[in-house]
């Protein structure tokens, strides 16, 4: 039997370029694959071969998890992705059975959740999704290239091109050229310059939403033993109102460890070796201590800065240039510690995918794409911006509810480290599988309120 012709794609819908290689990019050029005749991504670095940072990634040297919502969206935009990213040696994990969670110093109590995750580098998990997408028929990767800015029509009311040159040591030798293209997707990062393009086309900024928090954080690889934090597959160490310090423990591979520290507002870990055991030590876990002490380090810690999470609001726009739209980092970048970045990326990227298949007028796209977009970012940025704003000295835009809330979700984790069923609710919640509301529902509130107002204990505080 003949296989169904596709559909005539419309005229509107030959050539799609992305701006940006990284998990964005990747992700909305697999999205854009199913909809455009040709997809073009651009990236300025010289992409490796092999799994390995670059220098346009550079939270690549860190330490990535891969949240169980995050892990969903990829196996849905690459089918058979997960079974290929364990066979290139990452690990998977149920997050409460087989992790230590410590929430305001309180041990979670450790109970099979079903809510699962994966250890994998950063680079190892973008390499294997770029050579999916370098795959797909239509589909050009064009590295070394610096994209400039849109062309558009003479009203400047729709992009035609975008203008870009060769990434030469000297840009005055670099010579530029236009690349027509129906839809412009800018992928590029924090870094992205779409506000001033926009500015410079006649169309106004979108508003900024940050949160400052002044993060700091430290990664080192060790080599993973059996005996290693009793044969589990990670730990968490958050941060809480005293303790502006954290910790955490991926098992990246079978073999290998990635350990960060990381501190907030003035809190610094160090990188050299005393002096980052000792910062472990100050954690109310023994966990990442007991790592540092006796594993064997496999490379140099490598530190990193990041000083606030912000969000660019592009749904509030009353105006759009057509044809071109924002995604990942450049339209909303969180705290890294959270861990949401690499999921909220593929869950635009299926957004977009769901407009284009039920739409085949691609005229009101940016506003479409920019609403559905803000309801996929507003729980990370919930959950990653409140943990943020419970520091007193973290600058943001606070509710008047939020101190009420904040007692809640207070007495929420105390609570969890004796039921594990409340547990269970925060880790889905954390990775992205239930909205927040979840942990207000009624029979969760009647869990907190039952239990003992010190459930379980911090780690190390008198009975």
């Amino acid at each position: 039997m003949a296989p169904t012709p596709r559909p005539a794609r419309p005229a509107e819908r030959s050539h799609a370029v992305v701006i940006g290689a990284g998990l964005a990019g990747l992700t909305v050029a697999r999205a854009l694959a199913e909809a455009y005749e040709r997809v073009t991504v651009l990236d300025r670095d010289t992409l490796p071969a092999e799994p390995a940072p670059r220098r346009g990634v550079p939270q690549s040297r860190q330490l990535h998890v891969l949240l169980a919502r995050g892990a969903q969206a990829l196996e849905e935009l690459f089918p058979g992705f997960l079974e290929e990213l364990l066979a290139a040696g990452a690990t998977r994990a149920d997050t409460q059975g087989e992790a230590h969670w410590y929430l305001d110093g309180h041990l979670l109590s450790p109970a099979p959740s079903g809510v699962i995750s994966y250890g994998a580098s950063r680079p190892q998990v973008e390499h294997l999704v770029r050579a999916r997408v370098a795959a797909l028929p239509g589909v050009t990767i064009r590295e070394g290239t610096e994209a400039l800015g849109p062309v558009t029509t003479p009203d400047r009311g729709r992009v035609t091109a975008v203008r870009v040159r060769p990434c030469a040591e000297d840009p005055k030798e670099a010579g530029e050229e236009a690349i027509p293209a129906d839809l412009l997707v800018d992928a590029s990062g924090r870094g992205s310059r779409a506000p001033v393009w926009l500015e410079e086309l006649g169309y106004p900024r979108p508003r900024q939403t940050r949160v400052r928090a002044d993060v700091v954080y430290v990664t080192r690889h060790f080599r993973r033993e059996p005996h290693h934090i009793g044969g589990r597959s990670g730990v968490a160490l958050v941060p809480f109102p005293g303790l502006p310090r954290g910790g955490a423990i991926v098992s990246e591979r079978k073999d290998r460890f990635a350990v960060v520290l990381f501190g907030l507002l003035g809190e610094e870990p160090p990188a050299d070796e005393a002096g980052m055991l000792a910062y472990a030590e100050s954690l109310p876990g023994p966990d990442v201590a007991e790592v540092l002490r006796t594993a064997e380090p496999l490379n140099e810690p490598v530190r990193m800065r990041y000083p606030a999470s912000a969000r660019r609001h592009y749904e509030k726009l009353d105006r759009h240039l057509g044809g071109f739209l924002v995604t990942g980092d450049a339209l909303c970048s969180f705290n890294p510690t959270y861990g949401q970045g690499m999921t909220a990326a593929a869950q635009q990227a299926i957004v977009l995918r769901a407009l284009l298949a039920r739409d085949r007028d691609t005229g009101g796209l940016p506003r479409r794409f920019f609403r559905a977009a803000a309801k996929v970012v507003d729980t990370p940025w919930l959950l990653a911006a409140g943990g943020d704003l419970r520091f007193p000295e973290a600058e943001g835009r606070r509710g008047p509810a939020d101190g009420l809330l904040d007692r809640y979700l207070t007495r929420y984790r105390a609570a969890a480290s004796a039921d594990p069923v409340l547990g269970r609710t925060f880790l889905s919640v954390a990775h992205m599988l239930q909205p927040p509301t979840r942990l207000m529902s009624p029979g969760h509130v009647l869990r907190v309120l039952r239990a003992p107002r010190r459930a379980g204990g911090p780690v190390g505080a008198e009975s």
